[in-house]
């Protein structure tokens, strides 16, 4: 029988190391997190402007703008992790816990989507516009997550006003539900808590 030998004095002091080690190391990613805001940022306002008759597309289908800024991201993406697995570096603990949970929370947003394209086609349109005025609430839910782990790894009380900005911005833009305005302020939240982070990350990196 294999004994586990286990040492809480060891685990805290890991647990202390691994702390400090992503406090004194810049956030990498910070481009994918700008892109992301700025994309998607722009698409609201897209939209925004779209359902409130302000510009005007023949045959651009409402709503197809989402469709058109994933695909821009997913090969924004592509190009931005190729050239971060070309830099050389230290990759700390607090940089790979980080990427990790942006990652899992990207492909959790994916998810979703996905989930709110199967529930409109089973449910009909009037649960899907249900779904749809969610969404964004539920997104800043998700990137809320994200800055408040960002925040626990590097030890930085910015990311934690970034954290608690964007769990305030979801009942806010629920409130803003079946209304054009939604939209406008979902693009105001993109930019404000994830593009402007983002650059402003990218430049500490690079310093």
């Amino acid at each position: 029988m294999t004994e586990h030998n286990e040492d809480p004095a060891a685990d805290i002091a890991w647990m202390r190391r691994l702390a400090e080690e992503g406090a004194g190391a810049p956030m990498q990613g910070a481009s994918i997190l700008m892109f992301a805001g700025l994309i998607y940022g722009a698409a609201s306002l897209f939209h925004w402007a779209q359902i409130g008759d302000l510009i005007d597309f023949p045959g651009l289908v409402e709503g197809v703008i989402w469709l058109i800024a994933t695909g821009l991201f997913f090969v924004v993406l592509i190009v931005v992790i190729t050239g971060l697995k070309r830099k050389t570096g230290v990759v700390t603990a607090g940089n790979r816990a980080s990427s990790t949970t942006w990652s899992a929370l990207g492909w959790g947003i994916f998810a979703l989507f996905s989930s709110l394209a199967v529930l409109g086609l089973r449910l009909g349109e009037d649960a899907a516009m249900l779904a749809l005025a969610l969404t964004p609430s539920v997104i800043m839910v998700f990137y809320g997550i994200g800055w408040a782990v960002s925040a626990t790894m590097y030890r930085s009380r910015a990311l934690w006003w970034l954290a608690a900005g964007s769990f305030v911005a979801a009942p806010l833009l629920a409130a803003l539900a079946d209304q054009n305005a939604q939209y406008l302020a979902y693009a105001g939240a993109l930019f404000l808590l994830m593009a402007l982070p983002g650059w402003l990350l990218m430049r500490q990196a690079r310093a």
